[in-house]
Parts: structure tokens; C-alpha cells; sequence
């Protein structure tokens, strides 16, 4: 880019994901890390992928799905309890109350993701059970949970949820495809969570999937070689400031690491745990590992 010529303004991130979808749950690691190197310089839309909905189950059994959990858990280090649904649940219903919510209170479709990822994973959560999303959504601090569920079967509502969804099965012919990174469905070669579609200035680059940090960093670096950069915190405390909803202990690690090394998750899990016991963070129990916020005012 030539310094004399005007900036292109921040870079989008166009996030695919879903939040029954086990690999755009362990992905969070990777995505906090971003977004603490770039903060606002990144403008994030979150697109509902709609992996599931009446008529169109999971193949996966709950028993199935909670053995495949295991390994996830074990790979990318993200709380799971191990425990199976009581039936197949759907994630199209859990879709359309982001999608409502964007609409209602935009911003706060982020946390309604987050805490339908930690509860689906982590506690007997049905999807796809009203009175199940309406208590997960009520545990989302100033979000008008009752007015997003009363907006649920709105056609305002559905129809933007139907555009996510289509805009979700567009993957045909680009890099993600190319890698392998899509699923093919009878509706359109489908992005996989959590792909993201960085673009800044007319130019686009496709991290299809499930992708390391550093794809994403690098896509970053490119489209934004006048970015500033922020370093790694050395305490997680920093970090945690950055996140009044907390982190667990693999998202703090990451958070933490320079450039390429590898997460030091014991060493982040140790500060964590000094800091809790001298009062400077709260640890909230969550499948095998935690939740660790900064204390309440």
C-alpha cells in the first residue's frame, strides 16, 4: 500500500459458525488471540450456519457425539463435560435466537454465542428446546432475553435467518473448497464452522474450517501491514480485562503466547490460580476445566 494513499479502513471478519458445532467451539482459543492482537481494527459479522434443523439431524448419536467430544477435548484444550444429550438435537432454533438477538440488540449476538457454545457443551442444554434457550439466554447479562424469544417465529426474523443460512451454503469454488474445508449438501457446497472471510479494501482471503492462529494472523498481516499489533500479556490478569466475560484457562494460554509458540496452558493455569487465591480473579466451574473472570466491582 502506498503511505500517501487514504487508509481502507478496518479489516471484516465474516465469521461462519454454529453453536452445536464442536470444532467452532475449539476454535475459541485461536479467535480470542486475534482479536486481543487487533482489538477493533477488526470489524467481526457473525453469520449462523444452521448445521441442523427438523427433518435434517445430526448424524452423529448423542453417545457418538459425546466419544468425539472426548477427543476434541484432549486436542484443543476447551471445557467439555463429557455427557451425552438425552435425544439428537437441532441447531437451527439456538440459530435463530442469534440472529433475533443481532437484530434486537446487535453486539450482543457475540455473547449469546458464547454462552450457547459453554452450555450446549458443557450442561444438559437442548438447542432446541425453547424453555432451554430462554433460561441460557436469560444467564446473558442486559440482553432482553424475552423479547428475543417472543421475536423468534417473527418473518423478519426467519427470513434473516434464511439468509444466513443460504449465505452459509456458498462455498462452491472457493479456497476453503480448495483445502477441503466445505461440506457438500444438497442446498450448496456448505462453509464448515468456524470459517471466516477476511476482506479489507476489495481484497478477500477465505480461512476455511478449522484453521491454526497463524493463518488467521497472517491473512491479518496481509490485508493490514499497517496495523499496530499488540503484544502478549505476561499476566493473564491483562487479558482478562480485556474480557469481562471471562476466559478459560486454553483461551488465557493462548492469549499469552508469542507469535508461534505453543500455548504454555500449566504455566497460565498457575498465575490463574494464584490470582485466584488472593482474590483477583473468580474461577467458575465448567466442564473439566473453568471459567476465570476479573472480580466484581
Amino acid at each position: 500500500m502506498n503511505p500517501t494513499d487514504p487508509a481502507p479502513g478496518p479489516v471484516t471478519a465474516r465469521l461462519f459458525n454454529d453453536p452445536s458445532c464442536p470444532w467452532g467451539y475449539s476454535a475459541s482459543p485461536a479467535l480470542r488471540t486475534i482479536e486481543w492482537r487487533y482489538r477493533d481494527q477488526i470489524e467481526w459479522q457473525l453469520v449462523t450456519i444452521g448445521l441442523s434443523e427438523p427433518g435434517r439431524e445430526p448424524t452423529l448419536t448423542p453417545d457418538e457425539l459425546a466419544v468425539f467430544q472426548l477427543g476434541m477435548r484432549d486436542l484443543h484444550g476447551m471445557p467439555f463435560a463429557i455427557q451425552a444429550k438425552q435425544r439428537p438435537v437441532t441447531s437451527s432454533r439456538a440459530c435463530q435466537a442469534i440472529v433475533a438477538t443481532r437484530m434486537l440488540q446487535p453486539g450482543f449476538e457475540w455473547r449469546v454465542l458464547r454462552t450457547l457454545q459453554l452450555l450446549h457443551f458443557n450442561t444438559p442444554l437442548l438447542l432446541d428446546d425453547d424453555a432451554g434457550l430462554r433460561a441460557a439466554l436469560g444467564s446473558v447479562g442486559d440482553l432482553d432475553f424475552e423479547a428475543v424469544m417472543a421475536a423468534l417465529d417473527l418473518p423478519q426474523v426467519q427470513d434473516a435467518y434464511r439468509e444466513d443460512w443460504a449465505e452459509a451454503r456458498t462455498a462452491a469454488g472457493g479456497a476453503a473448497e480448495l483445502q477441503g474445508k466445505t461440506a457438500d449438501s444438497p442446498d450448496g457446497e456448505r462453509y464448515t464452522a468456524p470459517s471466516i472471510v477476511f476482506s479489507r479494501g476489495g481484497t478477500q482471503f477465505e480461512a476455511g474450517g478449522f484453521q491454526p492462529v497463524e493463518v488467521y494472523d497472517s491473512i491479518v498481516a496481509n490485508l493490514g501491514p499497517d496495523l499496530s499489533r499488540a503484544d502478549p500479556p505476561e499476566d493473564p490478569l491483562e487479558a482478562l480485562a480485556l474480557y469481562p466475560g471471562g476466559l478459560t484457562t486454553q483461551e488465557a494460554a493462548a492469549i499469552m503466547a508469542a507469535g508461534n509458540d505453543r500455548p504454555d496452558r500449566p504455566a497460565a493455569e498457575k498465575q490463574l490460580v494464584t490470582h485466584e487465591v488472593a482474590g483477583r480473579v473468580r474461577r467458575v466451574a465448567m466442564g473439566n476445566d473453568a471459567i476465570w473472570l476479573a472480580p466484581r466491582d
